[in-house]
């Protein structure tokens, strides 16, 4: 990513690819772009190999991440998510891989809610066997073929 990416959000917000047509304005707010601008050639190609991912594991050593959970995010993404409605996402531990991943990675279409969805249902039947079966199918999500 540029060092300047996360000024660049407002910028490119009318590329985003989540419908944010028909959130509330004060609602949740998810960033993607398919073939982000903010994106080095470097840095593209590490995404589509997931190699971007290899640093995490460090996190995962340490304790602070576990190998299958919801998707950590950005401050700005995270901070709108804190209402009663959608606060049952933060009850699973952040993760390498998970639901979203498996279910969504590469795909350009996913409303706000499709995302939020995902990861509450993952907190809610989260355990040792359902891990074993994301984790099973994530090799599967890692072919990827669009820069999203």
């Amino acid at each position: 990513m540029r060092a300047d990416a996360d000024k660049m959000v407002k910028e490119l917000s009318h590329l985003n690819q989540y419908d944010t047509k028909n959130t509330d304005a004060a609602g949740p707010v998810f960033f993607k772009l398919s073939n982000d601008p903010r994106v080095t050639k470097l840095g593209a190609f590490l995404r589509n190999s997931s190699l971007d991912e290899l640093p995490q594991l460090l996190n995962v050593i340490k304790g602070d991440m576990s190998l299958v959970g919801n998707r950590p995010l950005p401050l700005y993404e995270a901070a709108t998510l804190t209402t009663d409605t959608y606060a049952g996402r933060f009850n699973a531990p952040a993760g390498l891989t998970g639901l979203w991943q498996i279910k969504k990675r590469g795909q350009k279409e996913m409303s706000v809610d499709e995302r939020i969805g995902l990861d509450i249902d993952y907190a809610e039947k989260y355990s040792f066997m359902y891990d074993m079966w994301i984790m099973a199918q994530t090799p599967k999500a890692l072919i990827q073929k669009d820069n999203v």
